[in-house]
């Protein structure tokens, strides 16, 4: 059954101030923890839980950073040399690089877990929901880099929990609100 808007679970993931786990249907027994890295304060802590999950469970972990030209960050201004024509490959590779950071620190603490990224061009939900279908758990921060900074729940995090294949935490930012 699908989730309707002001249900107990949204309710509890907009309001909560811990880790909300949302379970539609029977879980896989197998699959990896999924993540979404998005390089937010919610998704910093998001990347933290799902590393702990995996461990817990002996679960790889599959980290999905989805990115367009549009929601990618300007580079820096000692980038600027770079040319316009290269600019989506010079983007590419500052996203990968924020995917690689995001995981450095949690990769040393669980040396056990074994990683695979994956640097999406396209939707985020999109690429979360798809990578959702063999997981175990989808892990996500309640809120991401997206302008509104008054939501309470993020775009991504809200199309996730009626549409993802498995089960969904979603995990709030260093304040408790985010």
């Amino acid at each position: 059954a699908g989730l309707l808007a002001g249900s107990t679970a949204v309710h509890l993931v907009v309001h909560g101030r811990c880790p909300v786990l949302v379970v539609r249907e029977e879980p896989r027994a197998d699959g990896p923890v999924v993540v979404g890295v998005d390089g937010s304060a919610a998704g910093e802590k998001a990347v933290g839980f799902a590393f702990a999950e995996a461990a817990l469970h002996g679960a790889g972990l599959v980290a999905v950073h989805a990115w367009t030209v549009r929601t990618a960050p300007m580079p820096a201004v000692r980038d600027a040399s770079v040319r316009y024509t290269n600019r989506p490959a010079a983007l590419a590779q500052g996203e990968e690089r924020l995917l690689a950071e995001a995981l450095a620190g949690h990769r040393e603490r669980y040396p056990d877990v074994t990683v695979r990224q994956e640097v999406v061009h396209g939707g985020a939900r999109e690429a979360l929901i798809q990578a959702s279908r063999t997981a175990r758990l989808m892990v996500v921060g309640a809120r991401g880099r997206g302008g509104f900074a008054g939501l309470l729940l993020g775009s991504v995090s809200q199309a996730l929990l009626p549409h993802a294949h498995c089960p969904v935490a979603v995990v709030r930012g260093a304040d408790g609100h985010r």
